[in-house]
Order: C-alpha cells, then structure tokens, then sequence
C-alpha cells in the first residue's frame, strides 16, 4: 500500500470486505490502481465471483480516484453507473485502475477497469457522480483495544 490522503480516515467497511488496498496513484494521469480480495464467499455456483460484488470493487476504485485527486475535499455519490461483464473472475487478487475522465463543479465523469493478476479484463464501468463536499464527524472512541479516536466520512 502506498501512502494517500485516504489514510486519514478509517476503511470504511464495504471497502474492507472486498479487501480494498491503494497500490498506486499517478496524480498527472488523474489514476489509482487499488487492489481487491476476492474472497471464496463471493462465488456463485459456477465458482465466479457474483457480477454485483464485481461492481461494487468497480464503484469502490472510482470513488477514491476522486478523492485522492480533490484531497478529500469532494466525496463522489454515484449518480449512475453502466458495467460491462467480459469475463469471468476467480477468487484472488482483483486489481482496479480507475480513471477521472472530467471533474465539472458539481459533476464528475469516471471510468474504471478490472483485471486479474494476470491482465485478463474482466469488466469495465463508467460512472457519473455528484460530487460533495466532504464533511467528517467525530465519532465516539473506538472500542477496540487501540482505544483510539476515530472519525468517519459524513
């Protein structure tokens, strides 16, 4: 994992269920590339990871491209969002390089691909987002044996 504007913040836990991780930005090409876990659970009977659990990692790249590139000062809610399927994705590793198209005032324009450790494609979204301003709220001290604050996106 590299270090990101995201590290201020606590992995929000759909990104920690599909095992989300930064592996690379490249501010001039307005990119990330974030790895995902597919995990045995997300498998349908055929043993392909479900088409939905697919578009989730897509929506989740997407949203910290934008992000990382406004500082966290924009948080992206997807206004909508197409997914084309190309193949099918077996368990592992599921890397994801996310593309800022276009960042207007209020809109922004996305694209995302995923592939397979070994560069096969599996599907590629775009997406159209509202974008907000962010906003964080204290929240209560974490029970966790850190005993540390935490905060969350609002």
């Amino acid at each position: 994992m590299i270090a990101t504007v995201l590290d201020r913040y606590p992995t929000p836990p759909c990104a920690a269920l599909l095992g989300l991780q930064i592996v690379g930005v490249d501010r001039p090409g307005r990119s990330v590339r974030v790895r995902f876990e597919a995990r045995p659970e997300f498998c349908n009977p055929a043993g392909n990871v479900q088409g939905g659990l697919l578009t989730a990692m897509l929506d989740d790249s997407m949203g910290p491209a934008v992000l990382i590139e406004t500082d966290a000062a924009l948080y992206p809610v997807t206004i909508s969002m197409n997914v084309t399927f190309l193949s099918p994705a077996k368990p592992g590793p599921i890397y994801a390089n996310a593309f800022i198209r276009q960042l207007g005032k209020t809109i922004g324009f996305l694209e995302s691909c995923l592939e397979d450790e070994d560069g096969v494609e599996i599907a590629r979204a775009t997406s159209s987002v509202r974008l907000m301003p962010m906003r964080l709220e204290p929240l209560a001290v974490d029970p966790s044996p850190q005993d540390e604050p935490r905060r969350r996106w609002a």
